[in-house]
């Protein structure tokens, strides 16, 4: 087996990663950051079933402050930013949000489709936290 653990955990107990892209499907370059001396793997500890996991939290957040705290802890252990803000043309729905998540080497394609996906049922189903972005961003005429 050529996969090496992730660097900041134990030799003697690898955390699973997550399995190659079928050749031609992604452009991730997981197997460059793999061989990468000192790069950043905690991205690949978010196997396919973590991913699922990751999901249905980001689904099921129920306010802001959750969406924030869900943020946090994806760039802690990830290394995974995600980006929320408000169309420059205005926001009548949820669609008039930019939700990406930065590029970063090992970060699959499907990942950086499901996860901003999730993100758009949440405020899909909360309102509230679509309101609360607006005013995070100054959209609501505050003054």
């Amino acid at each position: 087996m050529h996969v090496r653990s992730v660097a900041h955990m134990s030799q003697t107990n690898p955390v699973p990663i997550r399995e190659a892209c079928p050749p031609g499907a992604c452009t991730c370059e997981r197997d460059g950051l793999l061989n990468e001396a000192g790069g950043d793997t905690r991205v690949l500890m978010l196997t396919r079933q973590e991913e699922k996991k990751l999901i249905e939290r980001i689904e099921n957040i129920s306010s802001y402050a959750d969406l924030k705290h869900v943020e946090e802890r994806m760039q802690a252990q990830l290394g995974i930013v995600l980006r929320i803000t408000p169309s420059g043309r205005g926001v009548r729905t949820v669609r008039g949000f930019n939700i990406q998540l930065a590029e970063r080497p090992g970060l699959c394609r499907k990942t950086r489709q499901s996860i901003p996906a999730a993100v758009r049922r949440c405020l899909d189903k909360n309102p509230d936290i679509a309101y609360a972005l607006l005013d995070a961003h100054d959209l609501l005429g505050a003054g």
